[in-house]
């Protein structure tokens, strides 16, 4: 069986963003969500491990927001 399951994340900071944002949006990168800051690349695991896992072996065609609070839809 072939499951299919998706991460959407918000702003997440990753060090290509001041190396590819001009720098008066750098600053505020990621302020614009409910929680106020972008998340970190660490904090994206905990979704994606879960889901590779056969723990979630009836999880498919599930979508989940790591936004910072931002609704998707």
């Amino acid at each position: 069986m072939i499951r299919a399951n998706g991460v959407a994340p918000g702003p997440i900071w990753a060090p290509l963003i001041p190396a590819t944002t001009p720098p008066e949006q750098v600053e505020t990168f990621g302020s614009q969500v409910p929680l106020g800051r972008p998340g970190h690349p660490a904090e994206l695991a905990p979704v994606y491990v879960p889901l590779a896992s056969d723990e979630a072996g009836r999880v498919s065609g599930a979508g989940i927001a790591v936004t910072g609070g931002q609704p998707i839809l």
